[in-house]
């Protein structure tokens, strides 16, 4: 016989082509080819091996039921009559599953008879437990039954069997049917019910335009409310901002100052100022009673393109084009903290009294919740796929909105749970409004405005826009919206120069507008990806 070193091979080398699952598995078909002759005969049982393997088989299936009280009898009277008209004394081997089993911890009633034998129920109707029953012989027992009558029970069955007999017992002292045990079909008919009334948006009356405002020379780009609800504020493209009475639409009052366009505007609650921020780099505050800047507050290096005021202190929050967020001291000017993290344009900023006290989304996709006593960030959503220019924290839940390209996503404070994506837009989404009777809107690059219920995502209302005369078709962008305070009247800023206002209509009814509501289209859209929404779209057509 050739050697290795002979064909070639070098055996100091070794080698393992097939891995080491293959050579243990030769290495043990070589031991069993040693000890066994004949491969046809079948290798016997091992009875011990037998016997531990039907004993874990019957504890992991049986084990609720071996640790059962035995059954109690009748009371005397009702067994002496029933023994009476029987007109026999039967005795009936009764197999006491008990038996050999150690004594658990739950205390049951004992009779003072000892049930033997081999089944534990009558033989037939009408025949009774006694105790002659307790002179029966126990029936003889094989080495396998006894050791399977030897095995203890675990201590969770024991537990299990506890908890059982006290909700029994419970149940029966306050009178509740057996057929309520347990989980019924009653409390699943109540769950589903319960399931599908939060499932059903709530119907909200449509909008209409109201009023038209002219005014501008350039678009207008943000709107703020005043909280007195008598007149709101706009900024525009032609560098100024006009004051405007909230119940005739005239204007008031037209302040200058910014050297460019004018990106936010926010009314203090506070104070009797106004702040403004634009794409001169600059940040303004107005005093509404002179009418004229008292403060500048410098630091940002580009445009800046949002403003926020934090509701209980007097701190302002400016994002800009820089890619960073600034917190600002209101009375001293001095800046409090420099907020980095966004590598892009910061088109949204958003304040509330709890945490995170700042919310910024960004044109880098991604949204951030700022831990503002740190100066540093709490957490980022990168849900979104495209650039987040609005963001918008409701009234009255703990919860928020932001809006992209790709879809609205609505998050739940204070870790920024994702809840649902709310669909409907084709288009760049540039603003957000929503008010306390959970009314959501959403306006777009291509002039179109959404209204969706804030629950459920359900879009009760789409509209377009209609640019005023001498305007192009393509200038019907929304570029910022805000409702008053009241929630009944829209303020929408667009491009064609325009501010519109809108209001519920008073004639409408759920007969006349009804809701279109197909929870499980919807649940599907929520679920799969954009990506996915076609093929499962072609799925349900498929099947239906």
């Amino acid at each position: 016989m050739p050697s290795p070193a002979e064909d070639g091979v070098d055996s100091s080398a070794p080698s393992f082509p097939e891995g080491p699952e293959v050579l243990h598995y030769r290495l043990l078909k070589r031991t069993r080819d040693m000890f066994l002759h004949n491969r046809s005969v079948r290798a016997a049982d091992n009875e011990q091996s037998q016997r531990v393997l039907l004993s874990a088989k019957i504890r992991a299936e049986y084990a609720s039921v071996v640790d059962l009280p035995p059954p109690s009898l009748p009371p005397p009277a009702k067994r002496s009559a029933l023994e009476g008209t029987s007109g026999e004394h039967m005795a009936v081997e009764v197999h006491d599953i008990t038996a050999g089993v150690p004594e658990t911890t739950t205390t049951t009633t004992t009779t003072t008879t000892a049930v033997t034998g081999t089944h534990p129920f009558p033989a037939r109707p009408g025949v009774l437990l006694s105790e002659n029953t307790a002179v029966v012989q126990e029936a003889s027992k094989s080495s396998l039954e006894k050791a399977i009558e030897a095995i203890p029970p675990s201590a969770t069955a024991s537990e299990a069997q506890k908890q059982a007999w006290g909700i029994v017992a419970y149940k029966k002292a306050a009178g509740i049917p057996e057929r309520l045990s347990g989980t019924s079909a009653s409390t699943s008919r109540a769950l589903s019910i319960r399931r599908k009334e939060l499932e059903q948006p709530t119907w909200h009356p449509p909008w209409k335009l109201m009023r038209v405002i002219s005014g501008h020379t350039g678009w207008v780009r943000s709107v703020a409310m005043d909280p007195t609800n008598e007149w709101f504020v706009t900024g525009s493209a032609d560098r100024t901002l006009k004051i405007w009475d909230l119940a005739s639409g005239t204007l008031k009052l037209t302040l200058t100052g910014h050297v460019s366009t004018v990106r936010g505007v926010v009314v203090s609650e506070r104070h009797p100022y106004l702040f403004s921020v634009g794409e001169d780099k600059t940040v303004k505050c107005w005093d509404l009673e002179q009418n004229k800047v008292i403060r500048s507050y410098h630091g940002h290096l580009s445009g800046v393109y949002c403003v926020a005021l934090h509701p209980t202190i007097d701190v302002l929050v400016t994002g800009s084009r820089d890619s960073t967020i600034r917190v600002w001291d209101v009375r001293t000017k001095s800046q409090i903290h420099a907020l980095s993290g966004h590598s892009n344009t910061v088109c949204t900023v958003a304040t509330q009294s709890t945490d995170p006290q700042v919310i910024s989304g960004s044109m880098d996709h991604f949204v951030k919740l700022w831990d503002l006593g740190a100066g540093r960030c709490a957490a980022t959503l990168t849900n979104h796929k495209k650039s987040v220019r609005s963001a918008i924290v409701h009234p009255t839940e703990y919860t928020m909105a932001s809006a992209s390209a790709d879809n609205i996503k609505k998050w739940k404070f204070p870790e920024g749970s994702f809840l649902q994506n709310i669909s409907g837009q084709r288009a760049v989404l540039n603003a957000l409004a929503v008010n306390r009777d959970n009314v959501l809107v959403a306006g777009a690059d291509n002039g179109n405005m959404d209204f969706f219920d804030w629950k459920t995502g359900y879009n009760f209302q789409q509209m377009q826009t209609r640019v005023q005369p001498g305007s192009l078709e393509s200038e019907a962008g929304i570029f910022g919206m805000a409702f008053d305070r009241t929630g009944s009247r829209l303020i929408v800023g667009e491009a064609d120069k325009s501010i519109k206002v809108y209001k519920e209509d008073d004639t409408a009814t759920l007969e006349t507008h009804p809701i279109h509501w197909n929870p499980s289209a919807a649940r599907d859209r929520y679920q799969f990806p954009p990506s996915l929404q076609s093929c499962a779209c072609a799925n349900r057509e498929r099947l239906s």
